[in-house]
């Protein structure tokens, strides 16, 4: 990135000068994404109305103006976390590395292409910007940082701090409250002493999570961390779930995801039910007492909601009466009450005519997995994420209680489901970061332990890089992810972050498992070799809870608003 026809010495930073540029960097970043949000805005309306149809035509570029602008609010983050840790004394070495290579490597990319996945890089001139407006980031700040942030020698000290640290929780400090981190060490003591050492058979033969992992979190909280006191919960945080998905999930994906549902299925009945339905099942998700799942895809749908054609049919006696098939239903089989959306209105052919319903059955065993009438099952089998099973179901004439109409008012499922994205998709957000964090963690140490050629495979810059950019990204990663929730904390809408924090976290989880098994060489791709089901892991990330080409549809109709 030249300018006026010089080019900066490339020299290392100063950490007294760091966050003076990092700071000043973001003005001409965050005018070039004003600029970059006007064009694509002119490519996609009509008159003053932004078009679906040209959004929908100019699919490109709208989804290039989602990751863009989760790059300029993934560095704000980095620079409030910075400067907060900075304030407390706690802005070490080692956060200036992470720090200053996160502003190089993302500047560097907003003006050469942001890679929204292997195969589709989205460059400026794809949202309508001439060389004109990308001179903007042409200031002497933004050209320091490109030049001299992300540097081999900034991430070879960065491996060596690490190396130094080994066995810490985390390279870097989270930034989060003392209270935060002591969930974070009971958790993380957890998960390496009652899930690592036992999640790769569980992932190699297949087997659902014991169900004495489930009481054991259910005993720790885990099930009724954001229910309020009142109906039996914790009432903590949304950070505080951050931090237990992340850990949990670190040591599993699986056991990271066993609340999901949980989550979600409070958060629906807190958002949208009744006080009776709160008062009964509340309690019963916060103990653990019934264990819930999600029943809202269909074979036909995917990310389609408002196409469902599951019926549900009120009868004589006031009941209802579902049927239809439904796909991709995780922990199915043991669970004993499905959050399902079902069509209430035949004449709709749209979300309106859906309603969220509260249907209970019977936990099946090995035997007879849906032993509940009406009902039947089938096992998809899966590369990774196997822990809880995915299933098809099957419903003719299955009977849901009256009473059991989430709100008691039919037409309204889809907006419930609405209410609960934001915090689903933070909490995703969170299993990438642990599932990321699993990976450097295996890598790094398999770095230290093979040799080749008489050194430490740690040693040669390739391999100490790639673990270098994991550590940074998971941090830039986790920063977006817990303002997320800091923001749904305090009671602000949050759909935008929350969608930019799991579309980020699911690319730097992927990228951190594909690394740690190039790391391991031929032994990655071995069975026997924890990084080979990372890497499948990891893999269903940039797909459910919003595939990341949904989620940047999402977040581009919000922007462009």
């Amino acid at each position: 990135m030249a300018h006026d026809g010089q080019d900066l010495e490339m020299k290392p930073i100063v950490l007294p000068e760091l966050l003076k540029l990092t700071g000043a960097a973001l003005p001409p970043l965050e005018a070039l994404f004003e600029t970059a949000r006007a064009s694509v805005r002119d490519m996609v309306s009509e008159g003053d109305r932004v078009s679906g149809a040209l959004v929908e035509a100019n699919q490109y570029a709208a989804h290039g103006l989602s990751w863009l602008a989760t790059y300029v609010y993934s560095l704000r983050q980095m620079q409030r976390w910075a400067e907060a840790l900075d304030a407390e004394g706690n802005f070490s070495e080692m956060e200036a590395l992470i720090h200053q290579i996160a502003f190089g490597e993302y500047l560097w990319q907003v003006y050469g292409g942001i890679q929204m996945n292997q195969g589709e890089i989205i460059r400026l001139q794809d949202l309508g910007l001439s060389q004109d407006d990308m001179r903007g980031l042409m200031s002497t700040e933004v050209m320091t940082l490109t030049q001299s942030g992300n540097t081999q020698a900034a991430r070879s000290r960065l491996v060596e701090l690490m190396e130094q640290q080994a066995g810490s929780t985390m390279f870097g400090a989270s930034g989060l409250d003392e209270e935060l981190e002591m969930i974070r060490d009971q958790f993380r003591r957890y998960a390496q002493e009652k899930v690592e050492p036992y999640a790769h058979e569980w992932h190699l033969k297949d087997e659902l999570i014991p169900m004495e992992v489930i009481e054991e979190l259910a005993e720790m909280g885990v099930f009724g961390l954001t229910i309020p006191e009142e109906f039996g919960g914790f009432g903590l945080s949304k950070a505080s779930m951050c931090v237990v998905s992340e850990e949990l999930s670190r040591g599993y994906i699986g056991v990271g995801s066993l609340g999901t549902r949980s989550e979600i299925a409070a958060e629906l009945i807190i958002a949208g039910g009744t006080d009776e339905q709160k008062a009964n099942w509340l309690p019963k998700l916060a103990s653990a007492e019934i264990l819930p799942t999600a029943v809202f895809t269909e074979p036909n749908t995917g990310s389609d909601l408002g196409s469902l054609r599951t019926r549900a049919v009120k009868n004589a006696e006031g009941d209802y009466e579902i049927t239809g098939n439904k796909t991709w239903i995780t922990h199915a089989a043991r669970t004993h009450v499905m959050t399902l959306l079902a069509r209430t209105d035949p004449s709709s052919d749209n979300h309106r005519g859906l309603s969220m319903f509260l249907a209970e059955k019977t936990p099946g065993t090995d035997e007879a997995p849906f032993p509940t009438p009406g009902m039947t099952g089938g096992e998809i089998e899966v590369l990774g994420y196997r822990g809880m099973k995915e299933y098809e179901l099957g419903f003719d004439g299955f009977k849901v209680k009256g009473e059991n109409l989430l709100g008691g008012e039919e037409g309204k499922g889809f907006k419930q489901l609405m209410e609960t994205f934001e915090s689903a998709r933070i909490q995703t957000a969170a299993r990438a970061i642990g599932v990321a964090q699993s990976a450097l963690d295996i890598g790094m140490q398999y770095a230290q332990d093979r040799k080749q050629f008489g050194n430490s495979l740690i040693n040669f810059p390739r391999v100490s890089s790639k673990l270098a950019m994991m550590a940074v990204e998971i941090m830039v990663a986790r920063q977006l992810t817990y303002f997320s929730a800091w923001e749904k904390d305090h009671g602000h809408r949050c759909d935008l972050e929350a969608g930019m924090a799991k579309l980020l976290g699911a690319r730097v989880a992927w990228a951190a498992a594909d690394n740690g098994l190039q790391i391991h060489g031929g032994n990655g791709f071995a069975l026997e070799y924890k990084i080979s089901r990372v890497l499948c892991d990891a893999r269903i990330l940039n797909i459910f809870e919003g595939a990341a080409e949904i989620q940047a549809q999402v977040i581009a109709r919000r922007l462009l608003a």
